[in-house]
C-alpha cells in the first residue's frame, strides 16, 4: 500500500506481510478511509494464514486474527462489516467440509471480492453524483475521499473525476484538514496528479470564502452513517457543514453502501476515536508543548441529517430511511 503518512514528500510502498503490520498501518494511518480499510482488514486477515496448511490451525489463527483487526479503529464501520463479512465466509455452510488448503483460497476469494466491490461502488458513486457539479462551479470538500481512501477512485473526489471526464470544468478548495493535514497534503496532491485545479485552505478561513459567496457546493466523504443519516467524518466537518447551512450552499456525503450501519439509530451512538496529544502540536513544531497543557484530539465529528442534502451512494442520491440500501 501507499504509505500516506510520507506524502506528498514521498511516494513510497508499504509492505504488510503479518496482520499485526496491517492493524498497525491502520493505526498509524499509514493506509486510512474507511474502504480503504474494509479492504485492507480483508486481506490482513489473509496474511494470519500464512505458512500453515492444517484446518484446525488455519481456522484457529483466523479466529485468533478477528477481535484485533475488527478494533483497529473504532469510527469507520467499513472495518467492523468487512471483518465481519470475512467471518461469516469462515463460519459458513459451504466452507465447513474444506481442507486447510481450500479455505485459504475461499477466505483470499472474498477478500479479492471485497476489494473489487469497492472499486465497482467508486465508480458508482462518481456517476450517481457528477450531475450535481455544474460547470465552472467552485466545490469545497473536506478531508480526503479519493482514490488514496478507497479501493477505487474515491467516493467525494470519484464525483468530481466523472464531472471532469464528462467535460465539466470547476474549481476545488481543498481545507487543510488539521491536524494531519489530509486535504492539504493527500488531496491537493491526488487532485493535482489527476489535473484538477485546486486551491487548499486553512480550515479556519472556510467561513470568508462562504460569506463571499465563492462556494457552490460541499461535498465530503464519510465514516459512518447512522440509520436517520446522521454522518460521521473527520473533525471539521460539522463546523463546514454548518456554514453551508448558513449560507444555503448545499452539503453532500458521498458513501457506498458499506459505511452505512442502520444498526444505530442516530450519530449519538456512533464511537469517536480519540488520537494520540501530540498529533495536535508535532505538525507545527518540533519541539515539546508546554508543560501541564492537556489536548483533546477526537478525530471525528458528526454531522446531523438535517444539514445534508442527500446522501451519494452507488445506487443514487439518497434520502432517510435509506431503503432502497436496507438489507
Amino acid at each position: 500500500m501507499i504509505d500516506q503518512t510520507l506524502l506528498p514528500d514521498q511516494e513510497q510502498e508499504r509492505i504488510a506481510e503479518q496482520p499485526e503490520q496491517v492493524i498497525e498501518a491502520i493505526q498509524q494511518l499509514a493506509v486510512r478511509g474507511a474502504p480503504a480499510i474494509g479492504v485492507a482488514a480483508a486481506y490482513g486477515l489473509c496474511l494470519a494464514l500464512r505458512n500453515c496448511q492444517h484446518i484446525d490451525e488455519v481456522r484457529s489463527r483466523f479466529q485468533a486474527a478477528l477481535p484485533a483487526m475488527r478494533a483497529a479503529r473504532p469510527t469507520a464501520v467499513n472495518l467492523q462489516h468487512m471483518v465481519d463479512r470475512m467471518a461469516q465466509i469462515e463460519s459458513s455452510t459451504e466452507c465447513s467440509q474444506l481442507d486447510g488448503a481450500d479455505l485459504k483460497q475461499r477466505l483470499l476469494a472474498e477478500a479479492r471480492a471485497i476489494d473489487e466491490q469497492d472499486q465497482q461502488f467508486c465508480r458508482a458513486i462518481g456517476q450517481s453524483g457528477a450531475e450535481l457539479i455544474a460547470d465552472g462551479s467552485t466545490i469545497l470538500t473536506h478531508c480526503n475521499a479519493g482514490a488514496l481512501a478507497t479501493a477505487g477512485t474515491g467516493t467525494a473526489l470519484s464525483v468530481l473525476y466523472e464531472a471532469w471526464k464528462q467535460g465539466k470544468r470547476f474549481q476545488v478548495l481543498a481545507d487543510e484538514t488539521r491536524p494531519l493535514l489530509q486535504g492539504s497534503r493527500l488531496t491537493a496532491w491526488e487532485l493535482q496528479k489527476n489535473g484538477i485545479p485546486v486551491e487548499v485552505i486553512c480550515d479556519g478561513a472556510a467561513g470568508s470564502f462562504f460569506y463571499n459567496g465563492e462556494i457552490d457546493i460541499v461535498i465530503t466523504g464519510s465514516d459512518r452513517v447512522a440509520a436517520n443519516g446522521d454522518a460521521a467524518n473527520k473533525i471539521g466537518t460539522y463546523t463546514i457543514a454548518s456554514l453551508a447551512r448558513a449560507h444555503q450552499v448545499p452539503f453532500y456525503i458521498a458513501a457506498p453502501s458499506t459505511t452505512f450501519d442502520l444498526t444505530i439509530a442516530n450519530g449519538g451512538e456512533i464511537p469517536i476515536e480519540q488520537r494520540p496529544a501530540e498529533e495536535i502540536w508535532k505538525p507545527a513544531a518540533q519541539q515539546q508543548p508546554p508543560e501541564g497543557i492537556s489536548y483533546r484530539n477526537p478525530a471525528f465529528d458528526v454531522t446531523p441529517a438535517s444539514h445534508i442534502a442527500g446522501w451519494i451512494t452507488e445506487v443514487g442520491i439518497l434520502k432517510p430511511p435509506f431503503e432502497e440500501i436496507r438489507r
